[in-house]
C-alpha cells in the first residue's frame, strides 16, 4: 500500500502484519483510493483539497488522510478507537513526517461529542461493512458540529448508504465491493 498521488506519491505505508488480522482493518486499495481522489479533483462539485482540514472516520491506516495531505490538505484528524488502528497510523504519519499537521484520536466515531474549534472542509468516512456505522458516525459529527457549512463527505461503504437531512449527493460509483459516495453538507438559506 502506497500513498498514490501528490507530493508524497510513492510513500510505502505500514500495514497488518500477520498476527494482526483480529484488528479486522480492511484499507481502501490503492486503486479505489486512486479513484476517489480523482473524483475529488477532477469532480463538476470543485476541488475540496487545498488547504483543506479533514476528519478521516474509521481512519484503519490513515491511507486516504494521509492521500489528502499529500495532495494539498493543511491538516488531517484521524479518528480510530482500535489500538492496532492507532499504532499504523501514527506509524504511517511518522513516515511521512506530517506529525505537526495531523492529529490522531482514541474516538468511537458515532460518539464524537462536541467539536471545540472549526469544522471541518473534508470528511473521509469507511466504516466496518454492513453495521449502519456510518450513519451513527456522520449523525455524530453534524450533531456535534464537526463539519463547515459546505463539507464534502467521501463515504465508502458496501452499499448504497442513508444520507442525513443535510447532506446532498454529489455522486456515486461502485469499485468491487466498494460503493462510494460522495455528498455536500447543505449551507442553509440565509
Amino acid at each position: 500500500m502506497r500513498i498514490v498521488g501528490g507530493n508524497l506519491r510513492g510513500l510505502k505505508l505500514a500495514e497488518l502484519g500477520d498476527g494482526d488480522a483480529r484488528a479486522h482493518l480492511r484499507p481502501t486499495t490503492d486503486r479505489v483510493r486512486e479513484a476517489i481522489f480523482n473524483l475529488l479533483i477532477n469532480g463538476s462539485f470543485g476541488n475540496p483539497l487545498p488547504d483543506a482540514r479533514v476528519l478521516d472516520l474509521f481512519a484503519g491506516t490513515g491511507a486516504l488522510g494521509l492521500e489528502a495531505l499529500s495532495r494539498g490538505a493543511a491538516r488531517v484528524s484521524f479518528v480510530d478507537d482500535g489500538p492496532a488502528a492507532r499504532s499504523l497510523i501514527r506509524a504511517n504519519v511518522e513516515r511521512a513526517r506530517a506529525m505537526g499537521v495531523s492529529d490522531i484520536w482514541r474516538r468511537d466515531a458515532t460518539r464524537l461529542g462536541d467539536n471545540r474549534g472549526p469544522g471541518y472542509d473534508l470528511v473521509f468516512l469507511d466504516p466496518p461493512y454492513g453495521k449502519g456505522l456510518g450513519e451513527r458516525a456522520i449523525a455524530s459529527a453534524i450533531g456535534g458540529g464537526w463539519l463547515a457549512p459546505d463539507a464534502v463527505i467521501v463515504w465508502e461503504e458496501s452499499r448504497p448508504p442513508q444520507l442525513p437531512a443535510g447532506l446532498s449527493q454529489l455522486d456515486q460509483r461502485r469499485y468491487g465491493d466498494s460503493i462510494v459516495t460522495i455528498a455536500r453538507m447543505s449551507v442553509p438559506a440565509a
